[in-house]
């Protein structure tokens, strides 16, 4: 694996990293790439105040997370 190859892999995890509509699991799935590891590569490619804008956006947010998005569709009960 040569340097292009590092850094697209690096350049693919953040874009799936900062987009709305791909979970961790979904990265962990495709790239193997775990949450953590994620949160590890974002803390060291980012410029630490997007790093901060990102975390703040995805914290919490259903759609990262599968199983938090699963509960969040299902019907109410009544």
């Amino acid at each position: 694996m040569g340097a292009d190859d590092s850094e697209d892999f690096i350049n693919d995890i953040i874009r799936m990293a900062w987009a709305d509509e791909i979970s961790f699991e979904e990265i962990k799935r495709k790239r193997g790439v775990s949450e953590s590891d994620v949160i590890k590569l974002m803390r060291a490619h980012l410029k630490p105040n997007s790093f901060k804008l990102w975390r703040k956006r995805v914290s919490g947010r259903s759609t990262k997370h599968e199983k938090r998005l699963k509960h969040s569709r299902a019907e109410p009960l009544q």
